[in-house]
C-alpha cells in the first residue's frame, strides 16, 4: 500500500500544476492573478483532489467506470466550471488596467496639400505624408 499512496501523492500534484497550467491558460493569468489565494487554492486543490478520487475509485472497483467514478468526475467537472465561473467574474468585475502608456494614439490633422485635397500627417514627428484614400 505505500506505494499507492505515493502514486496518488504524485498524481495529485502532477493534477495539481496541470489545474493551473489549464486554468491560467484557458482563464487567463491576468485574471487568475486578481483572485484571493484562498479561491485558487480551493478551487485548484478541489479539482486536484477530485482527479485522484476518481482515479482512486476507477482502481477500487472492478469496472473502471462505476457510480464512484462518475460522482468524482462529476464533482471535477462541477470544481472547474467553477474555475470558470471565477476567470468569468474577475474579467468582468476585476480592476482594470489601463494600457495608455503602451499604446501611442495620434491624431489625424487635415491641411490641405498643393492639389487642393486634405493631406493627413501623422503628428509623430515623421515627415512622410500619410495619405487616405
Amino acid at each position: 500500500m505505500p506505494i499507492l499512496r505515493l502514486a496518488y501523492t504524485t498524481q495529485f500534484l502532477l493534477a495539481l500544476l496541470a489545474v493551473f497550467v489549464l486554468w491560467g491558460d484557458v482563464g487567463g493569468q491576468s485574471h487568475l492573478d486578481l483572485m484571493p489565494w484562498y479561491l485558487k487554492l480551493g478551487l485548484g486543490g478541489g479539482a486536484s483532489l477530485a482527479v485522484v478520487k476518481a482515479t482512486g475509485a476507477a482502481v477500487s472497483h472492478e469496472r473502471a467506470w462505476n457510480g464512484a467514478t462518475l460522482r468524482w468526475a462529476g464533482i471535477l467537472l462541477a470544481l472547474l466550471m467553477g474555475c470558470g465561473l471565477a476567470s468569468y467574474y474577475y474579467h468582468v468585475y476585476g480592476e482594470q488596467d489601463d494600457g495608455d502608456d503602451e499604446t501611442q494614439t495620434s491624431s489625424l490633422v487635415g491641411r490641405p496639400g498643393l492639389t487642393g485635397r486634405p493631406d493627413y500627417r501623422v503628428r509623430d514627428g515623421s515627415t512622410a505624408p500619410h495619405r487616405l484614400r
